[in-house]
């Protein structure tokens, strides 16, 4: 699985990368501590909350007062905005300099916390 995180991760990379060559895409890491870098990843943030945003239009059945049930749902176009978002946060991470084992272990210990609050009554 890692493997496949990390194809991910490369592939955002390189499409960054094409985009500094073809289209002025910023130079990352950009700087954590400036107004411009900050203003950069709230923009692009934003992008992968609305790629959420459109995920989360596809789930029509999702209505509390709704009395009908809505049984159609496109799995396909569902999980390529899941796809969207997280080609969004590969990319807010890596222009925010985090590398992906980074990444990967404040998950994992996050997690484990996430865990131990639940064990302990959160």
């Amino acid at each position: 699985m890692m493997d496949k995180l990390q194809e991910m991760w490369e592939q955002q990379k390189k499409f960054m990368e094409l985009l500094q060559e073809r289209r002025d895409f910023t130079k990352f890491p950009v700087d954590m501590t400036s107004k411009s870098g900050q203003k950069l990843l709230k923009g692009i943030t934003h992008e992968c909350m609305h790629e959420l945003f459109e995920a989360n239009q596809m789930l029509k059945n999702s209505k509390d007062h709704r009395v009908t049930d809505i049984k159609d749902f496109d799995r396909e176009g569902y999980a390529e905005e899941l796809a969207d978002a997280l080609h969004y946060f590969f990319e807010i991470a890596i222009l925010s300099g985090i590398s992906m084992d980074e990444l990967v272990e404040a998950y994992i210990k996050k997690g484990l916390k996430n865990i131990r609050r639940i064990e302990n009554g959160y």
